[in-house]
């Protein structure tokens, strides 16, 4: 929960709530103004912890610190979440051994930083009623890095997107540097 969405004292609008004391004690349901009157005679706030309960659930707290807490924790959530890129390497059916090579080692340097891979073959003009040739660079991808010890997974195999055959490949786990 978002800490602009907490209602706090008179903010609240339920007429009747379920009310936790600043020891974390639970002092029943109760009239609106009996727990705000209960909150200003500890000097602290009373907020609204659980809108959709019923009745909703407020606790008696210093409500400064409690969001200072909430998005301390949102903070920490986000600094431990892995932000995978996907990365596109472009080739056409006809393209030449080594050129295929060099475009292996930039799959594998990707691969290797922990993004994900989309490798695609562009198909233009007569090109695209042979496919199949599309199909026969994307093994021979697969062989090249598998020949080199890149660890991978397949997510997506060979499939066409329009003029474009495309495969999906992901670091395996472990494999990151």
């Amino acid at each position: 929960m978002a800490t602009k969405d907490l209602r706090i004292n008179r903010q609240i609008r339920a007429h009747e709530v379920r009310v936790i004391d600043e020891n974390g004690e639970q002092r029943g349901v109760m009239r609106l103004f009996d727990a705000c009157a209960l909150a200003e005679e500890a000097g602290l706030d009373l907020v609204e912890v659980s809108p959709n309960a019923n009745p909703p659930v407020c606790k008696i707290l210093d409500f400064g610190k409690y969001r200072y807490e909430l998005e301390k924790k949102q903070r920490d959530a986000k600094k431990n979440q892995a932000v995978v890129k996907i990365k596109e390497i472009r080739m056409q059916p006809k393209i030449d051994k080594h050129d295929l090579e060099t475009k292996s080692k930039f799959i594998a340097e990707f691969l290797g930083e922990g993004n994900k891979v989309k490798v695609s073959v562009r198909f233009r003009g007569r090109e695209l009623a042979h496919t199949e040739l599309g199909k026969v660079v994307l093994d021979k991808i697969l062989e090249i890095l598998s020949e080199n010890g890149v660890l991978y997974n397949l997510d997506k195999p060979a499939f066409m997107e329009g003029k474009m055959m495309s495969m999906l490949v992901s670091p395996a786990k472990g494999s990151k540097k």
